[in-house]
């Protein structure tokens, strides 16, 4: 070997030395593309950083459900916050079960096939949210899905993108409720819905009942009497590989366990998307009232 190029290796050294350079992965926490998933993963993030100590490498606002999924089979992420019945409708392609208990179990024993474990659920449950503006409730008399799918006037349906292409969205609404559609759905990102409900461009919207602005605003969430979504309880999914190698991992996750109320949550997602503080600085002041910082 060369002079020059013995000096150019001990320069490399030197300087991988001096930035801390290491072999050594990060832990990979992604969330899918929308806010509460966003200020979960952040919340996540924070957590492993407070308990263990450890660099986070933050993936957030990935893409979608399968996006997502993918990336943790192909240890691009070590975990991310996922839904039972999202999972049990859209990676198992199951259906018919609205026991929440029974859902969490299924999802838990073919996902330990994957080598993914589902922890505790964090207390709240995200279903999708079909709501009409309150005006049209209170005139119309509409206080279950079954009411609208009674009215004759019909509806114009605003909804996500995930709602329409899921089976456990516009698919099983469908199925369930013979609602007249006066207009073709209009797809919009879910921050776009309600302004698009109260500017009058939809009459119904396919939200999600963790909205932060449902407390505010006057729409009336209309009861899914026929039980056609399946529940939806927020959990962690973690790689086995990532609790093998950071044996604190499991543990600190866990004391996040049922600390997430519905209307908790709701209020994380109001203060991000409605007064537009930093994700940031709301899941820190979320830790830190829970007592976990």
């Amino acid at each position: 070997m060369g002079r020059k190029a013995i000096l150019c290796g001990l320069a490399l050294l030197w300087a991988c030395a001096a930035d801390g350079c290491s072999s050594k992965r990060h832990i990979a926490v992604g969330s899918k593309n929308f806010t509460e998933q966003v200020i979960l993963g952040e919340i996540l993030a924070q957590q492993i950083e407070n308990r263990l100590h450890e660099p986070v490498d933050r993936k957030l606002n990935l893409g979608g459900m399968l996006l997502a999924h993918q990336a943790l089979l192909q240890g691009d992420l070590d975990l991310y916050p996922e839904y039972t019945g999202t999972a049990f409708a859209n990676v198992l392609k199951k259906g018919g079960v609205t026991d929440a208990a029974v859902v969490l179990g299924r999802v838990r024993d073919e996902y330990a096939k994957l080598h993914l474990t589902w922890l505790d659920p964090l207390g709240f449950n995200n279903s999708f949210a079909m709501a009409v503006r309150g005006a049209d409730a209170r005139g119309r008399n509409l206080k279950t899905l079954s009411d609208a799918a009674a009215d004759k006037t019909g509806f114009a349906l605003g909804a996500g993108y995930e709602f329409v292409t899921h089976p456990d969205g516009y698919a099983a609404v469908s199925k369930n409720y013979p609602i007249r559609w006066t207009a073709a759905m209009k797809t919009m990102d879910l921050g776009l819905l309600y302004r698009a409900l109260e500017d009058n461009q939809v009459s119904m919207v396919a939200g999600n009942t963790t909205d932060g602005v449902l407390s505010k605003l006057d729409v009336t969430v209309l009861e899914d009497d026929k039980h056609a979504f399946p529940p939806y309880q927020a959990c962690v999914v973690v790689r086995d590989g990532a609790l093998g190698a950071y044996p604190n991992l499991g543990s600190a996750l866990r004391e996040l366990s049922g600390k997430i109320s519905d209307s908790a949550m709701r209020n994380l997602n109001y203060q991000v998307d409605a007064l537009h503080r930093p994700v940031r600085d709301v899941a820190a002041e979320f830790l830190s009232q829970a007592g976990l910082k």
